[in-house]
């Protein structure tokens, strides 16, 4: 549910503040945010300057405000948690940019773009955090997207009930408002390479393509039709609210059983979709114990609130199949004794990997075994190819909204650095008029 405060709800939470001289809120923040100082403009009734404030520290507030894992970071951090009520901040976040939007109060200035082109690579956290930033200093960028529209995981990976596509959307126009031109429906590797990129008059080129390659799990009948991708499912749910695909064309059918193996914030939300388009039962699956599951344990007390079975230390061993495209049963092993279930679609939320459509057709941009693209720390994000950064879950292992936004911001400043750096070389090679002294 996105529920908003009003006005007086959030100016009375904000006054629970109590300005801390070592603010732990923003320690636990990955992004920095200077969460006393707006909080503070808040209680006044600033609410522009509010704005302002975060504005300075993240390009996509009204999405951080909703997908963050408060608990564990800014919330989890203040001390009046230690009373067990923290200052809600993110429902704080939420208001402020809600009410940034509903009463038009800021408009980011337009700079003039002179100081050199930048190619981004995926719309989703990292690519649109690192175009926001660069466009703001005077770059010229533009953002090239594989979907029919912009967001990434933003859009096509995370819930309408978790994240509304109107936040992402307002908050997208917003970085278009900056300038940034965004080219939909465009593959790098496929379509268009980087070298292609570098030859059409880029001075750099950022990769945030995120980790589109799910992994699978090695058990008999496990690669037959009925056994999906939790993050396709979530993707297609969301074509299909889009207009872009039938509701036929999704996995999980009217009254089919349901299993999610995996137990993060991915097989949540795969699970709580599930039931909303219509299975009659959804199972999550964990390997582990609840105490040991990454998902946040406010979206599992909502998974249970909804009805989602939990079934702990349980494996899937088979996948049972006549036809090789339906499932029959499954075979589990639960805390070392073997039980058969029912079943009729299983989805995976067991992590994901790169792809390597652009690594494959671009020489020079080496990866690591399991194929995340090796970054430098100095400068910071700078791939083994000159010109090309990445940052994001493509260059590391798969994290949080937030913290693909922290890394790249560093990274936006190395891209930056870099450019102008190119562009002095490029003025230093240019013919010098000689000038004759009397």
């Amino acid at each position: 549910m996105d529920s908003i405060l009003s006005i007086r709800e959030a100016v009375a939470e904000s006054k629970r503040c109590l300005n801390c001289k070592v603010p732990r809120c923003v320690t636990g923040c990955p992004v920095g945010n200077e969460i006393p100082r707006w909080i503070h403009a808040l209680s006044m009734g600033n609410f522009g300057e509010a704005m302002d404030i975060i504005n300075s520290r993240s390009s996509l507030p009204a999405v951080c405000s909703r997908v963050c894992a408060h608990e564990r970071q800014c919330e989890g951090h203040c001390v009046l948690g230690k009373k067990g009520s923290p200052v809600k901040i993110g429902a704080l976040e939420r208001f402020i940019s809600q009410f940034d939007a509903d009463a038009a109060l800021s408009r980011q200035t337009l700079p003039q773009k002179d100081k050199g082109r930048v190619a981004v690579i995926g719309s989703g956290p990292a690519g649109l955090t690192v175009a926001g930033l660069l466009a703001r200093r005077g770059y010229d960028v533009e953002i090239f997207e594989r979907e029919p529209s912009p967001g990434g995981m933003l859009m096509f990976g995370i819930p309408e009930y978790r994240l509304p596509k109107s936040v992402v959307e307002r908050e997208i126009d917003k970085i278009r408002e900056l300038g940034v031109k965004i080219t939909c429906g465009v593959t790098v590797g496929v379509d268009v390479t980087v070298d292609d990129l570098f030859g059409s008059g880029f001075d750099a080129v950022f990769i945030g393509t995120g980790t589109g390659k799910p992994r699978r799990l090695d058990y008999p009948g496990g690669n037959i039709p009925a056994v999906g991708q939790a993050i396709y499912f979530l993707r297609r749910h969301q074509l299909y609210l889009s207009g872009f695909i039938s509701r036929d064309e999704m996995i999980v059918k009217a009254g089919d059983k349901v299993v999610v193996v995996g137990c993060g914030n991915t097989a949540m939300d795969a699970a709580r979709t599930a039931l909303r388009v219509g299975a009659s039962e959804v199972t999550v699956m964990y390997r582990k114990t609840i105490n040991e599951m990454a998902a946040l344990r406010a979206e599992y007390n909502d998974a249970v609130a909804e009805g989602v079975r939990f079934m702990w230390k349980t494996n899937i061993v088979k996948v049972n199949s006549t036809d090789g495209k339906t499932i029959e049963s499954l075979e589990l092993s639960i805390d070392g004794l073997t039980e058969m279930f029912e079943a009729d679609v299983v989805l995976l939320a067991v992590g994901s990997g790169p792809a390597r459509r652009i690594v494959s057709t671009t020489g020079g941009i080496d990866v690591d075994e399991k194929g995340y693209v090796l970054t430098r720390e100095n400068p910071y994000g700078m791939t083994t190819r000159k010109g090309v950064f990445a940052a994001g879950d493509v260059a590391k292992q798969p994290a949080t909204v937030v913290h693909a936004m922290q890394d790249a911001q560093l990274v936006a400043d190395s891209i930056g650095q870099y450019v102008d750096a190119v562009s002095l070389l490029r003025q230093l090679d240019r013919p010098v008029a000689c000038i004759r002294i009397r």
